[in-house]
């Protein structure tokens, strides 16, 4: 039987060049917005205005403010993951693999990514409040946690006499200890009288994480 033309599925056009840019736009509003008030706390309305689009527009580019959510947060892990990945296959293949250069795998993409770009800050808040919320389990499960058992398979090896829930616990407070890291740079400075640099503060935290990694 031949196919009618109803039977036969439409091609969906691919967005415009101004579409995608009007997305990355309420995208980039939503993770300001949302960074800064919570899920909870953030309206659609707030978003539509840190935009300058109007709400039906971030109705029709994000959804919901749930799904919003989703991709606002979904966008920026899949390139954090490979750049991890990335840095611990280099640690691997330059061999003398540590607690420490595991860790400076992990941790340093994130930080020189927030280096680079401030937005990356703005994501390390996001980060944390889908850590630190039960909600967003499905979020957390779908887009960080492949990366972190690979590293979490890696600091296991290393440490074969140590309780895994003992490694699990110490690499999940040093992920805790990394987004603090990111998101309160200015809270170090006002305690610090000299000139302090960011790189520094992190071969202290991955010093101290991998110390009560290693003491088991």
């Amino acid at each position: 039987m031949s196919e009618t033309p109803a039977d036969t599925p439409k091609r969906q056009r691919a967005p415009s060049k101004r579409a995608l840019q009007t997305k990355a736009r309420v995208l980039d509003a939503a993770e300001t917005v949302f960074s800064i008030k919570g899920f909870d706390g953030a309206t659609i309305r707030d978003i539509a205005a840190e935009a300058g689009e109007p709400v039906g527009t971030i109705h029709h580019h994000g959804g919901g403010k749930e799904r919003l959510y989703h991709q606002a947060v979904a966008r920026r892990a899949g390139p954090l993951a490979e750049r991890r990945l990335a840095a611990l296959a280099a640690v691997k293949a330059a061999g003398d693999v540590t607690i420490e250069r595991v860790l400076t795998a992990f941790c340093s993409p994130f930080f020189d990514l927030a280096q680079e770009d401030p937005v990356w800050r703005c994501y390390a808040r996001l980060v944390a409040q889908v850590s630190a919320d039960s909600r967003w389990r499905e979020i957390r499960a779908a887009h960080f946690d492949p990366a972190f058992e690979v590293f979490l398979e890696e600091l296991s090896a290393l440490l074969p006499d140590v309780p895994r829930r003992h490694i699990v616990a110490t690499f999940v407070f040093s992920v805790s200890a990394l987004l603090a890291l990111l998101t309160s740079r200015d809270r170090i400075g006002e305690f610090e009288a000299g000139d302090i640099q960011d790189t520094e503060d992190l071969r202290s935290l991955i010093r101290f994480c991998a110390g009560g990694m290693a003491a088991g």
